[in-house]
């Protein structure tokens, strides 16, 4: 089974609800190392996406153009770090995939390697500095160990979303080398990273609309 353009859209809504669903929780994980706004910035930026995205003639629109319009939108509701950093990934995993009609596999564990690729060169974090990078990095891996044994859209995704909560539990006792958390120092270890958490959640409502 392949993913074109509305399945695209259909994830984007799954992940919009979820968002919703849990804007308390990332508010509240915010709140203890952060600044607080990351659930209500989320909550925002997706429902501006979804809105954006439901205008698209989507019939005639690739996945690549479903993802880039999702990148812009987020880039121009969200603020703090949450905007350029999820709009840099569904960029940059709109450029991977910008000849494609639809997506295999091996095309969406490019997607989300591209997406990684675009985190880490905006935000400068890398695997262990308790930020979205720790749950997003063990899911690309996931993903493309589950497109090379000839998994779809559904399995990649599957295998990331598994992954990349387990690497959101290896973020509480992480100590913050980047972002807002970093100010406080050891007293940020025993908190499980915002970021972290709002990305294995998005992973984890993309793979049940593929399932």
């Amino acid at each position: 089974m392949s993913c074109t353009a509305s399945d695209v859209v259909e994830a984007l809504r799954s992940g919009a609800a979820t968002v919703a669903e849990h804007r308390d929780e990332l508010v509240r994980l915010d709140r203890e190392i952060g600044d607080a706004d990351h659930g209500e910035n989320m909550d925002r930026g997706f429902r501006a996406v979804l809105t954006a995205v439901e205008q698209m003639d989507v019939d005639s629109e690739s996945p690549g153009a479903v993802l880039k319009k999702a990148a812009t939108t987020l880039i121009s509701t969200v603020g703090g770090a949450s905007g350029p950093l999820y709009g840099t990934a569904f960029l940059r995993a709109a450029t991977a995939v910008t000849d494609l009609d639809e997506l295999d596999g091996s095309a969406v564990a490019g997607a989300l390697q591209a997406g990684l690729e675009g985190v880490t060169a905006r935000g400068k974090a890398v695997t262990g500095d308790k930020t979205m990078v720790d749950a997003l990095s063990p899911a690309v891996e996931a993903a493309k160990a589950a497109a090379a044994s000839g998994e779809g859209p559904s399995g990649v995704l599957a295998a990331a979303s598994d992954a990349a909560h387990q690497g959101v539990a290896a973020t509480e006792p992480l100590v913050a080398r980047k972002g807002r958390a970093s100010y406080l120092g050891e007293r940020s270890a025993g908190h499980t990273d915002p970021g972290a958490r709002s990305t294995a959640l998005l992973l984890s409502a993309f793979a049940r609309r593929q399932a």
